[in-house]
C-alpha cells in the first residue's frame, strides 16, 4: 500500500519499504489502483451478485491486512472473501458484510461443527459446537 507521495510503503506481509523501493517495484509490475469511497468502482453489490469481485477483495485487503480469524496472521493476499451473514440467509455482497479468511478458516466458517462469532474488533472467533 502506498501512503502519500513520499511516505513509507507497506507490503501485504506488513514489511515496510522505502518509497524508492516501491517505485522500482511499481516499474516492474502492474499496479491495481484502489480508490476508497470513490465513485469509479462499484464496491457494494447488495443481492445482485453472490460472489465478491476482485475489486471488492482488493478493497477488503487494504483494510483487513490479515485473515480476520483471531490469532491468524496469514496475509490478506492469501485469503478468501466470506459473507458475515450467509448469502442463503439474506447476506449482501457488500464490503460491510465481507470478511477475509485464510482457506482453512474459511472452510471452518462453513463447517456446521463450529459456531462463528464476529467480534466488534473485526476479528472472528470459532467455537466447536457441543
Amino acid at each position: 500500500m502506498l501512503e502519500g507521495r513520499l511516505a513509507a510503503c507497506e507490503l501485504d506481509t506488513g514489511t515496510r519499504i522505502s518509497p524508492g523501493a516501491a517505485r522500482r517495484l511499481a516499474c516492474e509490475a502492474g499496479l491495481i489502483p484502489a480508490v476508497l469511497d470513490g465513485q469509479s468502482q462499484v464496491l457494494d453489490l447488495g443481492r445482485s451478485r453472490r460472489l465478491f469481485t476482485t475489486p471488492q477483495r482488493i478493497a477488503m485487503g487494504l483494510t483487513q491486512k490479515t485473515c480476520r480469524s483471531e490469532g491468524c496472521d496469514r496475509p490478506a493476499s492469501t485469503c478468501e472473501a466470506h459473507h458475515k451473514t450467509r448469502w442463503t440467509d439474506g447476506g449482501n455482497t457488500d464490503l460491510q458484510d465481507g470478511v477475509l479468511l485464510c482457506p482453512s478458516h474459511h472452510q471452518r466458517a462453513h463447517d456446521p461443527a463450529y459456531e462463528t462469532t464476529h467480534l466488534p474488533t473485526g476479528k472472528v472467533q470459532f467455537h466447536r459446537r457441543t
